[in-house]
């Protein structure tokens, strides 16, 4: 019996799809049904309120979810102690959905130490201790994840992780919306410079995984929106570096290459109106940008866009509060 078969899990129907493809269940990926996920925007506005978080979690628990995905689990101003990473990890644990975390950039990115200096690297490397020791996503509905940590040469990157519903490949991927993470001082980039490399790496394993099974789609869980280009107005010389070109470029490319679509969520951009959730399609390539609470998003593979979205509603209930 495998570790996934051996733990007691609730019986909840939209876990059965995923039972099967735990169980390896080839028929159940070529039969695919409609079926349902949720996305949780980064909901945490400043202070140590974690309320909305709490809110979200219980009412993507009353709906029939495959799984849900959280977008952070901080504010930028709280602090970035273990003890709060801690207390954290209980909220997201008491999900009873299978939950998984995107991190985002208020995470780690702004850490300091007391002495005022960046512990972001050192944040980041106790985050990923304590939120991804095993294969498991968090909730009572254990969804079992391939971490990129599988291979030797990116055992630190085990927050990226991938999953499998039906004919779908889902994937989260560390890109923080502070330009990922990049320096515009010299000398200080070994982070990002390292993390592109993986990130590179990721999206190889992602897309030639989709490619052999002929999936449907992939989609890609993170924090900024790696398909923005930055504007900027006519003889401006003090332009930084795009932290997400590259990235960027690989997206569009492995999607020019794809037979299925290619959808990319992320975080808000941090308006205090966002727009109504939509998804921008270019040919096979989607954007949405998830509003400040959370979305139902259902895969219906009668739909020609494979995506449906949830009623408006669904999204708001929390920015009402």
């Amino acid at each position: 019996m495998n570790a996934f078969a051996s733990r007691r899990l609730p019986f909840r129907p939209a876990l059965l799809l995923t039972l099967a493809l735990a169980a390896g269940c080839g028929a159940a990926q070529a039969e695919t049904t409609n079926f349902s996920f949720g996305v949780i925007a980064h909901v945490f506005r400043s202070g140590a309120d974690e309320t909305p978080l709490r809110d979200a979690i219980s009412e993507t628990d009353a709906d029939n979810l495959a799984f849900v995905v959280a977008n952070g689990i901080k504010a930028s101003s709280e602090p970035c102690t273990d003890k709060l990473y801690s207390q954290r990890k209980a909220l997201l644990n008491s999900a009873k959905n299978g939950l998984i975390v995107s991190l985002s950039a208020s995470d780690w990115v702004a850490c300091k130490t007391s002495a005022d200096r960046s512990a972001s690297i050192e944040r980041l490397s106790r985050i990923r201790d304590l939120f991804f020791s095993d294969e498991f996503s968090f909730g009572d509905s254990k969804i079992p994840l391939i971490r990129q940590s599988t291979s030797p040469k990116f055992r630190s990157y085990v927050e990226n992780a991938r999953w499998e519903i039906g004919n779908v490949i889902f994937a989260t991927i560390n890109l923080p919306a502070t330009n990922n993470h990049y320096l515009p001082e010299g000398g200080r980039n070994s982070e990002f410079e390292d993390r592109q490399i993986a990130n590179r790496e990721w999206l190889q394993r992602i897309f030639l995984n989709a490619s052999q099974k002929k999936s449907d789609a992939v989609v890609l869980f993170c924090d900024g929106d790696p398909l923005a280009t930055q504007r900027h107005r006519a003889f401006d010389f003090n332009i930084k570096r795009d932290g997400f070109s590259e990235i960027r470029q690989k997206i569009s490319s492995h999607a020019a290459h794809f037979e299925g679509k290619v959808l990319v969520i992320h975080g808000p951009h941090g308006s205090s109106s966002p727009p109504p959730a939509n998804i921008i399609w270019q040919r096979n390539l989607g954007d949405l940008e998830i509003p400040r609470g959370w979305l139902k998003i259902t895969v219906n593979p009668a739909n020609p866009k494979l995506f449906e979205l949830g009623k408006p509603a669904d999204s708001q209930t929390l920015s009402r509060r």
